[in-house]
């Protein structure tokens, strides 16, 4: 006889449930029957945040169950719960009989008990609804020039709501009361680099405090924080943490924690032997796990159980890898360090962003836990690890490339969502059922819940022989190469059309910035233009380099480093009247620092007004050419190495590539440009010019090569371009010239084929397309001025134009201002720094 299972909620956990039971129903003895309280059926509520991109909620939505045996009922939530009787009853007044129940409701957000909670353009984030109210009172916002948002909470959801104020243009204050972001899932040092890195993303962090009052004032909501500060904002948005969704239980019965949630044994079943609870309202040996995985346990337990099983809960991996806002956050078993005699052993490298931590038994032989931010590449491996030996030294597990050879074993798992082990992946590999990562979720499910395990799915592809995809992301299949080549031969303008006819889904952080640096590689209008000012990456946004205090930099071009006396004495003024710390750079050209976003404009008009145009040092563009004085000055000059550099910097100004490009040109052997450190430098000879590619700065420094000789300017000219476009053309996302040459088949020597030789035939193509960014090169700064809408996205994000930020505060060094940190004591004060409105 078939027999009725109720289930009260239809969220991921919810819909886990009923599609375990279908999988292993086999015989039929189950139907199903569904209350759901939103309007809508399950989806992804764990990549909510990536709702903005689209505004598309069938891209969240969760596979339908498609089964005559499930019936789903949306809008009726269930009120009544008989349990002698054992029925239910609805908001709409149905009574349907159950032979078990489940309780799937999940969890509500924790708004705190903040004065004004409730006043318009006060949200909480947890619901697609929740988000088109956000979008609402954003949009009213900003059709008035305003931009000002916080988020009250830096844990793992308030960073994801940060993320989605981002998204609709908010750069938002995120005010957390614990002492550093996301304090559940990171230590100090791994807290202190995440709030070095999201401030740069255009987010400004408060820890350490709350707010203590939200009022109406003037049109728009005053925020005070424990600590003094005062906010003027437009949104505010509560992520400070969830509340099990207990009342059904409470109010009928059933046995609930001390704290809060269903109290439930490793059946999961609660103190009525016909009813379950499982998700964020249960509550298993008195913790309430407010991740996905555990909950899709908990459905698998369930299931098994209804059919006859014995399953228990196996425990649940509390281990976390996510993206947020960009930056890379991972944690995995005791992260920090709660075991007795455990040790900690840190390399935290704040030049290339990284921090990694694990924490291993007190003799070193075991590895317990650890903590990674900045890069979680080796995640997936460490965690599979937690509880065996370590292999080796345990610095070198975290240390640079090099170190221990870290191997997954076999029997580890891979995917926590869906309990998938390295071996179950290898099998599917081997015998043909999968060939890609498609073919590897379709069979085992791995990386079909929060996705954090993909990586590994492609790295265990590679292992086991199977070419790997150069797909720019999940949403592509192409390369950046591929991607450039559609978009050049079809015409289309937009992201949007890219997407529908060549990808799918909405994108994200990894193609929207790469398409984006490809339409305007090709000219396809401002880069603040339409959807194209959505695609940029932080510093685009504002023509500006955002820096750590959250002001932005000023930087005007100066080709060749060569300046008049006038235009020098404008740059002077301008640092003087707004109170910029000014510095001469090593690229030849004067940096101004300090400048808030509504100053921007203002500062740039002067500077256009004088003559000058952007630098491009905020792009993925050319930076400068520098010189040294050549033949102008110098007695040991051979060519004119300052005319052809302000040459070639007016020519190639403002040309977007996969990374920045640098340029150098000596005016003789000797070298005092020192062009062999850049992307293209050129040398001058007693015959004309020596070109040399592919050489950097940075964190891995690199000397160019030689890639012709002796060259006349018009001939140097023509090689810069080829090389140039065929570099834009072919790279690949964020791959400096020195790498990509390095990845080109054949090398130094393909690239001269091609360049030098034309042994493709496409340099007359290249020449072209270079010849048509020369043409249609314009300032974007000018571009801003000119235009009222553009004008309009450069608005303080706290107060009204004009007046000063309180989160922004400086110290005097050497006679100028430099930034310090928010509480931190401003120009010499003793004990505190004062922040007013």
């Amino acid at each position: 006889m078939t027999r009725t299972l109720v289930v009260v909620g239809h969220g991921m956990v919810g819909h886990r449930l009923v599609e375990a039971l279908r999988e292993k129903d086999v015989t039929g003895q189950w139907r199903v029957v569904v209350f759901a309280e939103e309007t809508r059926p399950a989806y992804d509520r764990v990549a909510l945040s990536s709702y903005v991109d689209s505004w598309d909620a069938q891209s969240l939505a969760l596979a339908p169950h498609g089964d005559d045996s499930v019936q789903l009922n949306l809008d009726d939530r269930v009120v009544h719960i008989d349990r002698a009787g054992k029925s239910v009853r609805t908001a709409s007044g149905r009574v349907q009989d159950y032979d078990a129940l489940v309780l799937a409701t999940g969890s509500v957000p924790f708004v705190p008990p903040v004065p004004g909670r409730d006043l318009p353009g006060c949200h909480v984030y947890r619901t697609i609804d929740d988000l088109d109210g956000i979008r609402a009172t954003v949009e009213s916002a900003r059709s008035v020039g305003r931009h000002a948002g916080m988020v009250l909470g830096g844990g793992l959801l308030g960073l994801e709501a940060a993320n989605a104020l981002r998204g609709m243009g908010i750069s938002p204050h995120v005010v957390e009361l614990g002492p550093r972001l996301m304090p559940l899932q990171v230590d100090e040092g791994g807290g202190g680099l995440l709030k070095r890195l999201v401030e740069k993303l255009d987010l400004t962090v408060h820890t350490g405090t709350s707010a203590s009052s939200i009022e109406q004032d003037r049109g728009r909501l005053l925020a005070k924080l424990s600590n003094g500060l005062e906010l003027d904002l437009d949104v505010v948005v509560f992520s400070a943490g969830i509340r099990p969704r207990d009342e059904l239980a409470r109010q009928f019965g059933l046995t609930v924690g001390e704290r809060g949630g269903i109290i439930v044994d490793k059946a999961c079943r609660t103190s009525d032997q016909d009813i379950y609870a499982i998700g964020e309202c249960a509550n298993l040996d008195g913790m309430v796990y407010g991740l996905v995985a555990p909950g899709y346990s908990m459905a698998e337990v369930v299931a098994d159980r209804l059919l006859g099983g014995a399953a228990e809960f196996p425990g649940a991996d509390m281990s976390t890898k996510l993206k947020l806002l960009g930056v890379d956050v991972a944690s995995f078993g005791d992260a920090h360090a709660k075991e007795e005699g455990a040790l900690e052993v840190v390399v935290n490298d704040a030049v290339a962003g990284t921090y990694a931590k694990v924490v291993v038994s007190d003799d070193a032989k075991t590895l317990l836990g650890g903590i990674l931010v900045g890069d979680a590449s080796k995640y997936t491996v460490l965690r599979s690890l937690v509880g065996r030996a370590v292999p080796g030294d345990p610095v070198a597990l975290i240390g640079p490339e090099g170190g221990v050879e870290l191997t997954m074993p076999h029997d580890a798992q891979v995917c926590s969502c869906h309990a998938v082990t390295k071996q179950q992946i290898v099998d599917v590999v081997d015998s043909g059922e999968a060939v890609d990562v498609p073919g590897i979720k379709a069979c085992t499910k791995a990386g079909t819940g929060c996705g954090s395990c993909v990586p590994m799915l492609k790295k265990l592809l590679s292992e086991c022989g199977v070419e790997q995809s150069r797909a720019l992301c999940e949403h592509f299949d192409h390369s950046r190469a591929d991607l450039f080549e559609i978009v050049r031969s079809t015409g289309i303008t937009t992201f949007s059309e890219l997407i529908s006819r060549h990808g799918r889904g909405a994108g994200c952080d990894l193609c929207k910035p790469a398409v984006a640096s490809i339409l305007a590689s090709l000219d396809n209008g401002h880069v603040l233009e339409g959807e194209q000012a959505t695609l940029q990456d932080t510093n685009d946004r504002f023509l500006a380099n955002m820096q750590r205090n959250g002001t932005y930099s000023v930087v005007p071009r100066i080709p060749g480093g060569e300046i008049t006396p006038e235009k020098l004495i404008v740059i002077g003024e301008v640092a003087r009247d707004f109170g910029l710390y000014t510095k001469i750079t090593g690229g030849q050209r004067i940096d101004l620092f300090g400048a808030t976003v509504d100053q921007l404009p203002v500062i740039w008009k002067r500077l256009v007004d004088a003559g000058f145009e952007s630098g491009h040092a905020y792009g993925k563009a050319l930076r400068t050419v520098k010189s040294c004085v050549g033949t102008t000055w110098c007695r040991y000059g051979v060519q004119d190495s300052v005319s052809l550099a302000i040459e070639l910097e007016l020519r190639y100004r403002g040309l977007r590539s996969p990374h920045k490009l640098k340029s150098a040109v000596s005016g003789c052997a000797r070298e005092c440009a020192e062009a062999r450190g850049k992307d293209f430098g050129i040398i001058a000879t007693e015959k004309g010019w020596n070109l040399y590619v592919g050489g950097n700065g940075g964190f891995t420094p690199r000397h160019a090569d030689l890639i012709a000789s002796d060259v006349d300017t018009e001939t140097l000219i023509k090689l810069i371009d080829r090389f140039l476009m065929f570099y834009i053309r072919t790279a690949d996302r964020l791959q400096r010239t020195s790498t990509w040459i390095e990845s080109l088949e054949g090398g130094l020597d393909h690239l001269r084929a091609v360049i030098v030789d034309d042994s493709l035939g496409i340099c007359a193509d290249l020449e072209a397309a270079m010849a048509k960014h020369v043409d249609n090169y314009a300032d974007e700064w000018r571009g801003v001025l000119e235009d009222p809408e553009k004008l309009a996205r450069f608005t303080s994000f706290v107060n009204a134009p004009g007046t000063p930020d309180p989160t922004i505060a400086f110290r005097e060094e050497r006679g100028q201002k430099v930034p310090v940190p928010l509480g931190v004591p401003a120009f010499g004060e003793p004990e505190k720094q004062e922040v007013s409105r």
